[in-house]
């Protein structure tokens, strides 16, 4: 028996959701209770030590973290394989991963804090959200490149990198931050939501973004507190919103890691 913890906005969630369902493997999916609170319940931190999503039990023992989620999935079912025969394309397939993981994620999460819980207006949110589209611009070019001539990541294979690129690209277009019409990355995208896998892993993300309305006065209100982490803390400060991290930490209504239990 698999089951998912997780969010349906969650990118690492949908990483795995996809990888799943193109491998055939029946699961169920559950979300915590108080996600991304910061008052994390003690049974989802005991299965992931961050209190972050996804988490996999697979026959009651947890697996957390997406990349080593993957890992297993890949060891566990075999077929049809997601990464490459060849060692050099794993590897790049796995560096591709790590670069959306981190850049990508961080700037699509900024641009939630922005939108959804409104830590920035006026011109300090032109300025974040014009830095925003700046990255995204160059990130996609660079994705553009790795996709070369052939029609998904791998070649002519969908696998890891293409379900490991697609949810932040496609987050960032939610946006109004998606690849130039006509380009070869919007392409790829459009290919990528025409499976189900992937489009059903869009669909519950759409879904749950109209439960984002009220969301910015549950955090002024310090009900809820968003997870400031290693290139999400950089993000924000690099793109010049220092001070929303100050007014966080002021008003206690973001926070970090807590140490494993």
């Amino acid at each position: 028996m698999i089951e998912l913890l997780e969010h349906p906005l969650s990118p690492y969630a949908q990483k795995v959701k996809i990888a799943l369902a193109e491998k055939g493997v029946p699961f169920t999916v559950r979300t915590p209770e108080a996600i991304g609170s910061g008052a994390t319940p003690g049974d989802f931190r005991a299965a992931s030590p961050r209190g972050e999503v996804p988490v996999l039990f697979v026959d009651g023992a947890p697996i957390f973290d997406s990349t080593v989620i993957l890992e297993f999935i890949e060891d566990r079912f075999p077929t049809p394989a997601l990464l490459p025969a060849d060692p050099l394309a794993r590897a790049r397939a796995r560096m591709l991963e790590e670069v959306c993981d981190t850049h990508y994620e961080a700037i699509n999460w900024g641009l939630s804090e922005i939108t959804y819980f409104r830590r920035a207006e006026g011109e300090l949110a032109e300025t974040l959200l014009e830095n925003a589209r700046a990255q995204i611009g160059r990130l996609n070019s660079w994705l553009e490149k790795q996709l070369g001539e052939g029609p998904w990541f791998g070649g002519e294979t969908f696998g890891w990198a293409d379900l490991s690129a697609v949810p932040y690209v496609q987050g960032a277009a939610g946006f109004g931050m998606g690849p130039a019409a006509g380009s070869p990355l919007a392409a790829w995208l459009d290919r990528a939501r025409g499976r189900p896998s992937v489009a059903a892993a869009f669909d519950a993300a759409r879904d749950a973004v109209k439960a984002m309305t009220a969301v910015a006065g549950i955090v002024d209100a310090g009900l809820f507190k968003r997870q400031y982490r290693d290139h999400r803390l950089e993000w924000m400060i690099r793109s010049g919103g220092i001070e929303v991290v100050l007014k966080g930490l002021e008003r206690g209504n973001i926070r970090f890691n807590d140490e494993p239990v």
